[in-house]
């Protein structure tokens, strides 16, 4: 008998079907793997599951038995919980205030004195059943991604889930974090504790999996043995199509400088930095985290203005000052965080699309809705964006279809320089090669191409020159035919990579 059963699950928002009689079922003790493009439903089916959104249609099993998930304290009561790629921690309360936050104990039942000894207790408990030896006293700000990871399990433990929904765990993770997730996963599978675990990176299913089901375009396509099916099969599921290639790069012929950047030094910097980046090339950055990769890219499109140094465009002289006069210089910035720094929520796809070049869409004095929306919609069309309405707000969409929100803004600019940060981070296998295939369309039609990442494997399939960067200075420029993993990141490290 599953532990969860999910049968004809219908969802439909203004009239878009999302989800269209999804079915899952997760086992005790089991790791089930839920894989499917940005779009496919994997999100609202999360939310209906722990009571953020309600079904249209269908039934929801608990050990055996019908049950109505109707709001979030009803999928905590049955032993649900869900941890999310954003994670749900109040940062100035301390770790254990984060653990029975909203479900204190009391000394005393119906009266307002709280069990803090208690809690306290119980918080240090659960952090060493994960390993952890973290003051259940210390702020939540003061941990790194990879704790606040594990405290977000510790509050699963607290509430004695028997159910954890993960939501791209490992998306914000060093390698050593992630060694340490996969190992408390598998000491509470031992205790019977489920997993639903989502994640784009296929090289992952196989070292936590058990059982892994499909979803496309809001149906259930398939459910395998995780140990019995290949990568491609995965691949053509998800997509709907084959993908000949991870990484299809063009070749181009390099041509002129595009951008010149000359002692350019942050404020609290410690180093200047110089480079050139020419059309014809995709120019990769890649460095540890901390190296200064996103630093550099903020300062040179004015977000954090730098303290001295140049900035040529063309072989002209700018001054950014701020990320309007950059937008002027023609860059575009496609930031690492998309919720919080490249999207309006709350506003629709077209306002999204048109609001960092509104001059464009202006009759006389006033902006045009008729060409705005006509705009959103070609790029929607270019770039796949799903559902096909451009009303909807940007909040709505699948973090693959957010992304490319995101790239439809900045093709709106008509921009002539890009800088991609983490472009790829958190969004399908499908999703990705557009962003490629996008890459190589900015570079054949003349613009130059910065693309910064942390997967080695990305920066090598896709850029023609790398740059590494250490304690925020670049040490060092690889050209294609000369860049490895092992190099990148020996001088990444300082040497100390083996």
């Amino acid at each position: 008998m599953p532990l969860l059963g999910m049968r004809n699950i219908h969802k439909a928002f203004a009239g878009n079907p999302v989800l269209r009689g999804v079915d899952l079922a997760v086992n005790e003790g089991e790791v089930h793997v839920l894989l499917g493009e940005n779009g496919a439903g994997k999100s609202t089916l999360i939310k209906i599951l722990t009571g953020a959104y309600p079904k249209d249609q269908g039934e929801i099993w608990w050990k055996g038995r019908a049950v109505t998930i109707a709001a979030p304290i009803d999928a905590m009561r049955l032993g649900i919980a869900a941890i999310y790629q954003e994670l749900n921690l109040v940062p100035h309360l301390s770790v254990w205030e984060n653990l029975f936050l909203g479900q204190e104990l009391r000394r005393v039942k119906g009266f307002p004195f709280l069990d803090r000894r208690t809690m306290r207790r119980r918080a240090v408990e659960c952090l060493r059943l994960l390993g952890q030896d973290i003051d259940p006293d210390v702020p939540v700000s003061r941990l790194g991604i990879g704790q606040q990871q594990l405290v977000e399990i510790a509050k699963a433990l607290v509430r004695d889930a028997k159910l954890i929904i993960m939501d791209e765990p490992t998306a914000s993770l060093t390698d050593a974090e992630a060694e340490q997730l996969f190992a408390t996963m598998h000491a509470l599978r031992s205790k019977g504790v489920a997993f639903l675990y989502i994640s784009h990176r296929l090289e992952e299913i196989r070292r936590v999996g058990d059982r892994v089901t499909v979803l496309r375009d809001g149906q259930t396509i398939a459910t395998h043995d995780v140990r019995r099916v290949s990568a491609e099969t995965l691949i053509e599921q998800m997509v709907g199509r084959k993908i000949t290639e991870k990484y299809p790069k063009k070749p181009f012929v390099r041509g002129a400088e595009g951008l010149r950047v000359e002692n350019l030094k942050r404020k609290g910097a410690n180093h200047a930095v110089s480079f050139a980046a020419y059309q014809g090339e995709v120019l990769g950055i890649a460095g540890l985290v901390g190296a200064g990769r996103t630093e550099l890219a903020r300062a040179i499109f004015g977000v954090d203005p730098p303290e001295s140094g140049r900035i040529y465009v063309f072989g002209e002289e700018v001054h950014i000052r701020s990320p309007a006069d950059a937008i002027r210089a023609g860059m575009a910035f496609i930031t690492e965080d998309r919720k919080r720094e490249g999207l309006f929520l709350d506003q629709s796809l077209s306002f999204n699309v048109a609001i960092a070049n509104l001059p464009a869409f202006k009759r006389r004095a006033l902006l045009s809705p008729a060409k705005i929306r006509e705009t959103a919609e070609r790029y929607m069309r270019e770039l796949r964006v799903r559902p096909f309405n451009c009303s909807l707000r940007a909040r709505n969409f699948s973090g693959g279809n957010q992304q490319k929100i995101v790239l439809a803004k900045w093709l709106c600019t008509q921009a002539k320089i890009f800088l991609f940060d983490e472009p790829t981070r958190g969004i399908d296998v499908g999703a990705k090669v557009d962003v490629y295939h996008l890459i190589n369309a900015l570079v054949e039609n003349g613009a130059v191409v910065i693309l910064i990442s942390s997967e080695l494997p990305e920066l090598l399939g896709m850029c023609d020159r790398i740059l590494v960067m250490r304690e925020g200075r670049i040490v060092a420029d690889l050209p294609r035919g000369e860049a490895t993993q092992e190099r990148i990141m020996k001088a990444a490290t300082g040497g100390m990579a083996e």
